[in-house]
């Protein structure tokens, strides 16, 4: 079977086809054809060197981390799935193992029945982002129509997530985003949207209960100025000196800083199921064929896009 690979941390540079024997699987596991392969920020921050405390520095490593495809074999303790049934998953360890594979050998909890309605690109879209957006809402606590939340880079993958769960839950939402995102933040059920090329968020003086910065620009310490004087400030990419920092600060004030780390399991993916059949969207901004796979990590790590960016294996 055809695996992008590298062998070496770098730039797009360093990614690779290569040939290798299909999986063979365990008896708790289910080998899966790949059809499509979703693109997430975590892909190029491990590949890039940056995150080699968890992902470690052993060679080759494969790209991607949630795919969706087509049942190929099932191990002898495996119930609930049979050969042929159109799935998306996740695989065990995010941080050394990928997807970017023809055939992929994961094990069954972490393996979904595909909703017949979505196609395997937007399969393939849920799994990370939608689980860190499901684990986002429980760190915010009690949230209700009263709670105003600001979403900072909100229509990219979490965000697309984010927003429409917000909205399930009815609180007050204020996403700030691009000028190409602007109707999409709408449509997913934010209140009030701004465009940040257009204006300053810190210009209008407002203060929120809750502030979550997807874009990784704005930081705790420049979110504080709108935060009100008890709130909660979410990061989802935390620099590894942040995770102990921000529990020993959360010590001496009321405005918290809390790092969300996520891990996908039936828990969050029977929320976002349940949240699929009331209405949320999923939007898939572009596909790449398997042949493209460098053109479409550039295009995914200049960011600036809609929803996700996913590569199909045809």
């Amino acid at each position: 079977m055809k695996a992008i690979v590298y062998k070496k941390f770098g730039t797009t540079d360093v990614l690779q086809t290569v040939e290798q024997p299909r999986p063979t699987i365990n008896a708790d596991q289910v080998l899966v054809k790949v059809k499509a392969f979703s693109i997430n920020p975590m892909d190029w921050k491990i590949r890039k060197g940056e995150m080699t405390l968890m992902s470690g520095s052993k060679f080759p490593k494969y790209a991607g981390a949630d795919f969706a495809g087509i049942v190929e074999e099932i191990g002898s303790s495996v119930v609930g799935i049979k050969k042929g049934d159109e799935v998306f998953g996740v695989v065990k360890n995010m941080m050394k193992e990928g997807v970017s594979v023809e055939y992929v050998a994961v094990t069954s909890s972490l393996v979904w029945k595909k909703p017949a309605d979505i196609d395997f690109q937007q399969a393939a879209s849920i799994p990370v982002v939608g689980t860190a957006a499901a684990t986002a809402i429980e760190k915010m606590g009690n949230i209700h129509a009263q709670t105003t939340i600001l979403v900072n880079g909100a229509t990219g993958g979490f965000g697309m997530f984010l927003l429409q769960l917000l909205k399930q839950h009815s609180a007050n939402v204020t996403a700030v985003t691009g000028t190409q995102g602007v109707a999409f933040a709408k449509s997913w059920g934010a209140n009030s949207v701004i465009d940040y090329t257009k204006e300053d968020i810190f210009s209008h003086k407002a203060a929120f209960d809750i502030v979550i910065d997807l874009s990784g620009k704005m930081g705790y310490k420049k979110a504080k100025e709108i935060m009100k004087a008890k709130a909660l400030f979410l990061n989802p990419t935390p620099k590894a000196i942040e995770i102990p920092a921000s529990i020993f600060k959360n010590l001496f004030t009321t405005k918290k800083h809390l790092v969300i780390l996520s891990r996908p399991s039936t828990k969050y993916t029977g929320v976002l199921l349940n949240a699929l059949r009331n209405g949320l969207k999923i939007e898939v901004s572009k596909v790449f064929p398997f042949a493209h796979y460098k053109e479409a990590y550039q295009y995914a790590e200049q960011g600036g896009y809609i929803g996700k960016v996913a590569i199909e294996i045809d």
